[in-house]
């Protein structure tokens, strides 16, 4: 008889299950709370290769086909927006998912000095969404880095209780 593994994979926070307009299943992204803020780890699938924008958006609903619900980007600072901005980046912007031919995009993402539940955090009354865009972000374009239509979206949910 085999034996039962006893580690358990961490639970999320938070989770987002990934649509695209039509419905399928374009991926998940997991939120955990750590010391400096959250993390976030993605895969997306269905995905051809290439380069595409993603961003926190500041409102819970993702509506297809075009998921302009989910709202402008999350930026409960009122920063500007581009990675590469002087003035620094909002909390919504993210780098670029890079997908390589034949893949699953994956990343591994930190958001320093940023909360789940509380005044400003991700999770506020209206809640908040994870979108990838149609193409990259130029870092520097404001309001969205010029990265396209909204391609794929999920609304940002508390994880069960354990």
């Amino acid at each position: 008889m085999g034996k039962t593994p006893t580690s358990k994979l961490p639970v999320p926070d938070a989770y987002a299950n990934l649509v695209d307009a039509r419905g399928a299943d374009r991926g998940r992204v997991d939120i955990f709370k750590d010391g400096s803020g959250l993390r976030l780890e993605l895969v997306a699938r269905g995905f051809g290769a290439g380069t595409y924008g993603m961003h926190v958006h500041a409102t819970g609903l993702c509506d297809a086909p075009k998921f302009t619900t989910a709202g402008p980007h999350w930026n409960p600072t009122a920063a500007q927006h581009g990675r590469e901005n002087p003035m620094g980046a909002h909390h919504g912007d993210l780098p670029n998912l890079v997908v390589e031919p034949d893949t699953i995009g994956r990343a591994t993402l930190q958001l320093v000095g940023t909360r789940l539940m509380g005044e400003g955090a991700m999770l506020d009354a209206d809640g908040a969404a994870f979108v990838i865009h149609a193409g990259p972000d130029d870092m520097k374009t404001d309001p969205s880095g010029n990265s396209g239509d909204r391609i794929a979206c999920g609304v940002i949910m508390a994880a069960p209780a354990g």
